[in-house]
């Protein structure tokens, strides 16, 4: 009996072990395009097997080898195995005109048509087999014929649309979406999603714009009461990125349906995103107007204050009046909450601002001092305070008090993200002072983070650290570099770009060229000076472009066209190059997100996440 059992599987391994073999030959020999061969293997295999993978490629070979009997007769086998599958029909009718027998397939094309019964399935089946084959004008007669039939119980507009896209009819393709949202408005975010995938509205023509935005108009205004293309058209606007355009419908639809700001709340979001901060400050300032006693207008009252501050430290193009009328709405708010464990985050906020962009470190430091001691903070929200004044006393020169501050957070949160901040900016503290080895040991830690940020920065710092120090006469100039990166942090621009041109006038043929450059860069965009800082990183890909810092001047270049200098093709054109010269890229992910985002691609979940 064992025997029995022991042949039995031997012989079921041999033959598992043939058709395996068999399946990599033919595979092989039919994407080496040599049909004859191929048609050997797939015969084989659609004997055992008759898939329709194995049909296809084994009738495709018969064909391409003018085996037409033996083609003839695998596709009748198949077809009557299959008789509910409608493509073989067609693919039958096909092969018979191709074959100069047109009479007998235009037969079979008219008895397929004529077999349409009065329900969706049907009519959908034949339509969906003529477009497998590119059947596109007999397509077109089943789903009229279809209609007729339905009489209006399955309007079929997915399908009309689907085939008037391919024809390229694109105003009936249009017509035909937007009759879908008559029939159900549940299908709002259907037909936006497929429009998304069908018109590129970047870089679509006027012409086909003009289609979309005259066509929901007119029916705006055959269908007042109807609000769904009101949303198509916010939604056309958010396509084009005409933000000013969107935010008037988001207003005008509001007042019409006398809601409370949340359709306007949401375009605003949309506009932080894109960085449109005039506009999303127009959208919460319209929401706040609405009373007090609405219930987003305390969110549209914080949205405001985070736009504010996104403006000041994103754009940083900024008066002194500007600036003082933002800490003026800061103060305005926090006197309002009260200085509350509820008012911290608007707190850390406002002493970053006068800090950083105000000039008034003292100040700050006074007012996150006192916002220390307010009472019922949680452990993490004293950390995020610590952590700002930390920073702001690195601004201010009191390196040691910073390092102070950091160790405590680290302490209390070793194994949370903003202890591991901590610690990397502690080991930046000791980089500053010239401690490499120090500073390397810390770093070394940091980059098996499970915070991808942190891992990257602690990288960053290491490499520089690795590659530019070591030898005796290296450390001069190591050492004058990190205390320009600490001017640099400092805003001591003019005495940080001294130190970096002591070091090239010194040692001419260093190896933080590269890196000085980059430096210089970041100096100019602390400054909202964005075209000096885009000649710097154009002189370093023109000189370093071999380097390992040119993906990162490639990704910041992209960064500034796109946010702000409001070029989104050339900020593509940066992007495009990391992904395809760098594709070992710590920035590749983010690249490739961006590339998609500004050629109007579908972002997948994980993508947006």
């Amino acid at each position: 009996m064992r025997w029995l059992i022991f042949l039995l599987f031997v012989a079921h391994a041999a033959i598992s072990f043939s058709q395996e073999s068999d399946q990599q030959l033919a595979t092989y020999y039919y994407n080496a395009g040599d049909f004859e061969k191929a048609s050997m293997y797939y015969g084989k295999l659609f004997e055992k097997d008759p898939s329709k993978i194995n049909f296809n490629r084994y009738f495709e070979c018969l064909t391409q080898t003018n085996q037409l009997k033996e083609a003839e007769r695998v596709l009748k086998k198949q077809l009557n195995a299959n008789k509910s599958d409608l493509e073989y029909n067609v693919l039958y009718a096909q092969f018979l005109e191709e074959n100069k027998e047109p009479e007998k397939a235009q037969k079979i094309y008219k008895e397929m048509i004529d077999d349409i019964r009065p329900d969706a399935n049907s009519v959908i089946s034949v339509f969906n087999a003529f477009r497998s084959k590119g059947k596109n004008d007999l397509a077109l007669q089943a789903i009229e014929k279809g209609r007729k039939l339905l009489k209006g119980s399955y309007p079929l507009h997915f399908q009309f649309a689907e085939l008037y896209g391919a024809l390229g009819e694109t105003d009936k393709m249009i017509a035909e979406y937007l009759d879908v949202l008559d029939y159900s408005m549940g299908y709002l975010q259907t037909v936006q999603t497929i429009l998304s995938r069908q018109i590129d509205f970047a870089e679509a023509d006027e012409k086909t714009y003009e289609i979309v935005r005259t066509s929901l108009l007119e029916r705006i205004q055959k269908r007042p009461d109807s609000f769904v293309y009101n949303e198509m058209l916010i939604w056309l606007f958010i396509q084009k990125r005409n933000f000013s355009a969107a935010l008037s419908q988001a207003q005008a639809l509001d007042k019409r349906t006398e809601q409370t700001g949340s359709r306007v709340m949401e375009l605003g979001k949309i506009c932080v995103e894109n960085r449109m901060y005039d506009i999303a400050r127009k959208a919460y300032q319209y929401v706040k107007n609405l009373g007090e006693s609405l219930p987003n207008y305390y969110v549209a009252e914080n949205a405001l204050l985070n736009v504010r501050f996104l403006e000041v430290t994103t754009n940083r193009n900024y008066s002194t009046i500007e600036l003082n009328a933002t800490l003026a709405e800061y103060n305005q708010v926090i006197k309002r909450i009260g200085k509350k464990r509820q008012a911290i985050e608007l707190l850390i906020e406002m002493g970053h601002i006068m800090a950083f962009y105000g000039d008034k470190a003292d100040s700050a430091i006074l007012l996150l001092n006192d916002a220390l001691n307010i009472a019922g903070l949680t452990d993490i929200q004293k950390a995020e305070v610590k952590m700002q004044l930390a920073d702001i006393h690195v601004l201010h020169g009191d390196i040691w008090e910073a390092s102070l501050l950091y160790l405590q957070i680290e302490s209390d949160f070793k194994f949370e993200p903003i202890g591991f901040e901590a610690k990397f900016k502690n080991a930046r503290i000791y980089y500053y002072d010239g401690e490499f080895d120090f500073a390397q040991s810390q770093l070394s830690v940091l980059k098996e983070s499970t915070s991808k940020l942190i891992s990257n920065d602690a990288i960053n710092l290491s490499l520089l650290i690795t590659d530019n120090f070591g030898l005796d006469s290296n450390y001069q100039a190591m050492n004058w570099f990190a205390k320009a990166d600490l001017l640099i942090e400092q805003h001591q621009y003019t005495e940080a770009f001294s130190l970096f041109d002591s070091i090239i006038t010194t040692y001419p043929y260093h190896s933080l060229g590269d890196e000085i450059l980059l430096r210089k860069s970041k100096a100019m965009q602390l400054q909202g000076e964005w075209t000096k800082a885009i000649a710097y990183l154009e002189e370093l890909l023109k000189y370093h472009g071999t380097d390992i810092l040119a993906d990162d001047a490639l990704f910041q270049l992209g960064d500034m066209h796109q946010f702000q200098l409001n070029d989104p093709e050339k900020a593509a054109e940066f992007y495009k190059k990391i992904l395809f010269e760098y594709k070992g890229s710590l920035f590749g992910i983010e690249a490739r997100k961006r590339y998609r985002e500004l050629r109007g691609d579908k972002l997948t979940e994980e993508e947006e996440i």
